[in-house]
């Protein structure tokens, strides 16, 4: 299954500061429910980020966007997303052939 790194940064627009923090439990609740699914492989604080890095295993892009917007906190963040290949997925020696 595809592979995506997701770097989530707070991104509060719309609410205060203080509304953002009072919500931002449940993201925390949505993302462990879709680390106990397997759906989400690995997830990190970014020190000093305000964010996180979340490595997704999900079947498509559009899989990956559906959880991503799916988070009631999604509003209030920005993501980076970056697809990942394992390294035995490919040749890596195959661009010497051309």
């Amino acid at each position: 299954m595809p592979l995506f790194a997701v770097l989530a940064t707070q991104s509060p627009r719309g609410i205060s500061g203080d509304e953002f923090r009072t919500r931002l439990p449940e993201g925390f609740a949505y993302t462990k429910a879709l680390v106990d699914k397997g759906v989400i492989k690995h997830n990190w604080v970014r020190v000093g980020a305000a964010g996180g890095l979340l490595i997704y295993d999900v079947q498509s892009h559009e899989e990956l966007l559906g959880h991503l917007y799916d988070n009631p906190m999604s509003p209030h963040l920005t993501f980076e997303v970056i697809p990942l290949a394992q390294a035995g997925a490919f040749d890596s020696t195959r661009y010497t052939e051309n």
